[in-house]
């Protein structure tokens, strides 16, 4: 994943959360905000520590990013994604047609 699309300061999430633009379901809650400085999006990845064990969290995290990095979304937006604990029993088709449909629902083209 490109430096260029991750977004690291936690004021900047903060943000994202108090814009409060944002589609969900049992296994996933994604937030988004315009950001017409950049041309091209970002986005960040959260998950609970009651998740699972370190190694769940961080499968769970590169799963979410490269179904991501697979949409190719061309718009300039700052996405948030958060994993809930229900998305440990999907698979990875699972989770793609999940964030997929948030995503529609959040008029975020891709592909």
């Amino acid at each position: 994943m490109d430096k260029a699309h991750r977004i690291k300061e936690n004021s900047e999430i903060k943000e994202l959360i108090k814009h409060k633009h944002s589609a969900g379901n049992r296994y996933f809650v994604v937030y988004k905000k315009n950001n017409h400085d950049m041309t091209h999006y970002r986005f960040a990845v959260s998950v609970s520590k009651k998740f699972g064990n370190a190694v769940k969290r961080n499968l769970a995290k590169r799963r979410v990013r490269e179904i991501i990095r697979m949409q190719k979304i061309n718009e300039p937006v700052d996405l948030f994604v958060v994993i809930k604990n229900n998305a440990s029993n999907l698979t990875f088709q699972e989770q793609q047609k999940q964030l997929k449909f948030l995503l529609k629902k959040l008029n975020i083209k891709g592909d």
